[in-house]
């Protein structure tokens, strides 16, 4: 009988071939492997393109992921490390802005459609244990993500855990830096490789989409936030005096940033065009090849340090400085990596650049083989039994859910990079002919959102003080952990770690008490001396007894200069500028008594 030969014409990935070889002569105990993804139909070469493992060889991205992750996880950590001093007091049942009345509401108004709008575990329980339970298991994925066990895994975790929170903190997540993290953790779910140990994760280097989008992330949040700056309607980024004044009137400053308020205006000028030409010119040069994103990195870390030492934003610039990461390549880290530990990512960079893909001639001679030396798969197809037949279908079902889970990636990766396209060009054209539909509907996990930091400057510094008393004439300042009170206390430098009721009592100041009903319920909480919520301050001046009044007055406050620095070490100077809230004391059957109101409204910063 004559030879009885089959030729396949097979489309191999570029440096993707170690599970498939070319056309070679067997021995007798030899059969050829087929690789399951190359012939898997469920997988179009777009979707694989798109959305599937990108290719090996230089210039690579294995190290530069890793970094990020890394950097990650330890950002995750800081998040759910300081909520787990804060989240009882915030939106525990006796707290500040209480989750489990929240949700309640939204259940009344939203009906089924609750869990979209307000996508949290906190639906199951709200209690001061969930809120706990829900740190401490965050806390615990995060490092495990730092040691890079089960890093899928864990980024799942973390993201969960923390959109449950933002979505139940109401105006405790309302900063631009928590849809910056829960974006950068949705995205990098796909970029990381999988597998329980994965190490560099040769095997699996990062998907194009994934990859381009957390660049998009990076890119988007200096350039929208530059072009907030220029086209906001701010005129001091205009005549650069933008800089003048911040380092004393960003929400927590720190003592790196007094010393950079002394230097001249001409200084703030520099760093206020600096800022500009970063954020509108420098960061397209991220669309460039690889020297000028080398270079792009090294000017906008060199502003993130800036940044991080003299302003606590907390881990907002740490993550931005993390994206960064994602600039380099590893023929350019592993430069500074010592041989024996990145062993896998220079073999990598040894074989040949990525190239189109190829088509190989697969010849399989079924003359020579038995049925024995046939895979697994070719052997049910000859086989008429239903049971020799289960394999097959199984390979099948498997191939089906692979290219399902493709699919379901690259619909999601490309919805995400429309929303982030929809939202760049917007900000420049606001009357782009461009669908908003699907943006919308993913605000509610805040994983595309729009950017603009510091598009308006404050020019005046407010602070809010809460105070108690006995007799309605003697007050006690109530101590903050982090903002600046006492003139002579020095600012802090406490970044990542971010204390939001200290930064929401900013954000109040540049309102009224009736935009921020909570500074009310702080005082009603005060005049109980409620546990968590004092938790939030740094002593409590009434440890026998809650006072039996309190208010919440405010306070203007000014760097001092050196002078006098040097002759009454004295770091801010203060006024008084009256009630900030109204004043209260308890009254019969539980409710409250006003003894006295605000007499004017403070002129907005």
């Amino acid at each position: 009988m004559a030879p009885v030969r089959f030729t396949f014409r097979v489309i191999l990935p570029p440096n993707r071939g170690s599970r498939f070889r070319p056309p070679q002569n067997h021995s007798a105990n030899e059969s050829p492997a087929l690789s399951s993804s190359a012939m898997n139909s469920w997988k179009p070469r777009f979707l694989l393109w798109f959305a599937g493992p990108g290719s090996a060889g230089p210039p690579g991205y294995l190290l530069p992921r890793w970094l990020f992750l890394r950097a990650l996880g330890i950002i995750y950590f800081s998040a759910f490390y300081s909520l787990a001093f804060q989240i009882r007091g915030l939106l525990g049942p006796d707290g500040l802005l209480p989750a489990g009345m929240y949700l309640d509401q939204v259940a009344e108004v939203l009906g089924r459609s609750r869990y979209w709008y307000a996508p949290t575990l906190l639906w199951l329980g709200s209690s001061d244990r969930a809120l706990m339970a829900l740190c401490w298991v965050g806390m615990i994925a995060s490092v495990l993500l730092v040691l890079n066990l089960w890093p899928r895994g864990m980024l799942a975790i973390c993201f969960v855990l923390f959109l449950s929170f933002v979505a139940a903190a109401q105006e405790f997540a309302s900063y631009q830096s928590d849809g910056m993290l829960l974006a950068a953790g949705f995205i990098s779910f796909f970029f990381v490789p999988g597998g329980f140990r994965p190490g560099w994760g040769a095997q699996a280097p990062p998907s194009r989409a994934s990859f381009w989008l957390l660049r998009l992330l990076w890119f988007s949040i200096y350039f929208e936030s530059g072009v907030a700056k220029y086209f906001g309607g701010d005129p001091s980024w205009h005549d650069l005096t933008a800089m003048d004044q911040y380092y004393q009137n960003g929400p927590l400053p720190t003592w790196i940033g007094w010393y950079a308020q002394q230097l001249p205006h001409k200084f703030h000028a520099c760093t206020a065009f600096l800022t500009l030409l970063v954020e509108l010119l420098l960061v397209w040069l991220v669309f460039l090849p690889r020297r000028f994103r080398i270079t792009c990195f090294f000017v906008v870390t060199s502003l993130q340090i800036g940044i991080i030492l003299t302003a606590n934003y907390a881990f907002l610039n740490y993550l931005v400085l993390s994206l960064g990461f994602l600039l380099l390549d590893d023929r350019f880290v592993v430069k500074f990596m010592p041989s024996r530990w990145a062993a896998a990512v220079r073999e990598n960079l040894q074989q040949p650049p990525a190239s189109a893909e190829k088509e190989t001639l697969v010849e399989l001679d079924l003359h020579s083989l038995s049925p024995s030396d046939l895979p697994a798969e070719e052997v049910s197809l000859r086989s008429d039994t239903p049971e020799s037949s289960t394999p097959g279908i199984t390979m099948q079902f498997r191939a089906f859910l692979s290219g399902a889970g493709l699919w379901l990636s690259g619909i999601l990766l490309a919805w995400l990079l429309y929303a982030n396209f929809f939202l760049i060009v917007t900000r420049i054209y606001r009357r782009a002919p461009l669908a908003s539909e699907p943006v919308s509907l993913l605000e509610p996990f805040r994983i595309a959102d729009s950017y603009g930091l510091f598009g308006r400057m404050t020019w005046r510094r407010y602070e809010i003080e809460f105070q108690g008393s006995n007799d309605g004439l003697n007050w006690v300042a109530y101590p903050f952990r982090n903002k600046p009170q006492d003139p002579a206390a020095a600012p802090r430098i406490y970044a990542p770690y971010q204390p939001r009721f200290d930064w929401n009592m900013w954000f109040a100041s540049l309102g009224y008490w009736r935009e921020n009903p909570w500074v009310l319920r702080a005082e009603e909480l005060l005049l109980s001396n409620d546990r968590d919520v004092l938790a939030l301050f740094a002593a409590n001046p009434f440890p026998q007894a809650p006072p039996k009044q309190v208010r919440a007055v405010l306070w203007e406050y000014w760097f001092t200069d050196l002078a006098t620095k040097r002759a009454t070490h004295m770091w801010w100077r203060r006024e008084y500028r009256g009630l900030y809230a109204p004043a209260l004391e308890p009254g019969a059957g539980g409710k409250f008594v006003v003894t006295a109101m605000p007499d004017t409204l403070q002129p907005l910063p």
